[in-house]
C-alpha cells in the first residue's frame, strides 16, 4: 500500500526539510568534487544559479535565439489564425511564375524579391508554404514533446518512488504499449485522420514508453540518496518528496528526453508525411514539401533546400536547448574547479 501518513507539512516540518535536505546536498557535492566549490556559485539563488547555468552554455543560447527567429518568421509572415502575416501571398495562393520558378534570394547583393524561396510547378510561392509547413511542424512537435513528457513523467515517476505492485502494474502496462510498432501504428491513425492534431495525439500517446523507463530508473536511483532520507526524517510526505526533492533532481534527464521526443516527433512527421500518410492537402508541412517535389529534384533542387534546411536546424536547436537545460537544472553537471594549494 502507499505510505502516505504525513499529508499535512507543518511549518517546522517544512523548516527542519529544507534545512536537511540543503545539508545533505552540500555534503554530497562536496564528497563527489574532492571538497572543492565554485565560489561564483555562493549565495545566488536556484533560479538565478539555473539561469547562470544555462547562459553558460553557448550552444543552447544561440539556439534559444534562433528557435525564436523561426517561430516569429514562420507566424509573423504568413499569420496565424485569424491574425494576419505581412507576407503577400500564403500556401495556396499560385501567382503566375516568374524567372522559370527559380529563388529571388541574393545574398549580394542583398535582394528580397517576390519569391524569395521560388516557385514550385504550379506557381506557388515556396516561402508561404515552408512558413506554413513549418507551424504545423511546431505545432505537431510541443503537442508531442508535452504529451510524451506528462504521461512519462506520471507513470515512470509513480513506479521508482513506490515500487511494489504499482511498479509491476505500471511496468507490464509499459511494456504492452512497447511492443506497438510507433510508426506503423501512426500510419494507419493518420490515414483517417482529419486533423493534425488527431495525429499529433497519437504519436503523443504511443511516444511516453522511453520517457517513463528513463524516469523510473532516475526515481529507484533518487530515493535512496541521503538528502531524500533527510526529509523523510524531517517528517517531509510523499507529495513533498516527490515535487520538493526527487523531481528537480530528475530535471536533466527529463528535460533531455523532452527535447529529444520533440525533435523525434518532426522527424516522424515528416516520415510519414515522405510516404503520403501525414499531413493531408491543402495543408502543407515540411515533410510533405519534400515529398511532393521529390520528381523536381534534378531540375528544381530549391524546393528541396529550404524545407529540409528548416528541419535540420529546428532539430538541432532543440537538442542543444535540451542539453542546456540539463547542464542548468541538473547539480550533478555542475563543474566545480579545485582550488589548488598557494593560489
Amino acid at each position: 500500500m502507499i505510505d502516505d501518513t504525513q499529508t499535512h507539512d507543518t511549518p517546522n516540518a517544512d523548516e527542519a526539510d529544507d534545512a536537511a535536505l540543503d545539508a545533505a546536498l552540500v555534503e554530497e557535492i562536496l564528497l563527489e568534487n574532492d571538497g572543492t566549490v565554485d565560489i561564483s556559485t555562493i549565495g545566488l539563488s536556484q533560479g538565478r544559479l539555473v539561469l547562470k547555468r544555462f547562459f553558460g552554455h553557448r550552444a543552447a543560447v544561440i539556439s534559444i535565439f534562433v528557435m525564436l527567429a523561426i517561430v516569429l518568421l514562420s507566424l509573423s509572415s504568413i499569420g496565424f489564425g485569424p491574425v494576419p502575416g505581412w507576407w503577400k501571398y500564403d500556401h495556396t495562393s499560385i501567382p503566375p511564375i516568374q524567372n522559370g520558378g527559380r529563388p529571388t534570394l541574393d545574398l549580394w547583393p542583398p535582394k528580397w524579391g517576390d519569391h524569395p524561396f521560388g516557385q514550385d510547378r504550379v506557381g506557388r510561392d515556396e516561402f508561404a508554404m515552408t512558413m506554413r509547413g513549418t507551424q504545423i511542424s511546431l505545432q505537431i512537435m510541443v503537442i508531442v514533446g508535452l504529451m510524451a513528457t506528462l504521461i512519462g513523467v506520471v507513470i515512470g515517476g509513480l513506479s521508482g518512488f513506490f515500487r511494489g505492485w504499482i511498479d509491476s502494474v505500471l511496468m507490464r502496462f509499459t511494456d504492452m504499449v512497447l511492443v506497438i510498432p510507433a510508426l506503423i501504428a501512426a500510419a494507419v491513425v493518420a490515414k483517417s485522420a482529419t486533423s493534425i492534431y488527431v495525429l499529433a495525439v497519437f504519436l503523443g500517446i504511443v511516444g511516453w514508453v522511453g520517457m517513463a523507463r528513463l524516469v523510473r530508473s532516475e526515481f529507484l536511483s533518487l530515493r535512496e540518496r541521503e538528502f531524500v532520507d533527510a526529509a523523510r526524517l524531517a517528517g517531509a510526505s510523499n507529495r513533498r518528496i516527490i515535487f520538493k526533492q526527487i523531481l528537480p533532481n530528475a530535471a536533466g534527464v527529463v528535460t533531455v528526453n523532452a527535447t529529444l521526443l520533440m525533435s523525434a516527433a518532426i522527424l516522424t512527421e515528416t516520415a510519414l508525411s515522405y510516404i503520403g500518410l501525414g499531413v493531408k492537402a491543402p495543408d502543407v508541412s515540411l515533410g510533405k514539401l519534400i515529398s511532393d517535389n521529390q520528381a523536381a529534384y534534378s531540375t528544381r533542387p530549391w524546393l528541396f533546400w529550404w524545407p529540409g534546411m528548416f528541419i535540420v536546424t529546428i532539430s538541432l536547436s532543440i537538442n542543444f536547448i535540451g542539453d542546456g537545460l540539463r547542464d542548468a537544472f541538473d547539480p550533478r553537471q555542475k563543474r566545480f574547479r579545485p582550488v589548488k594549494d598557494g593560489k
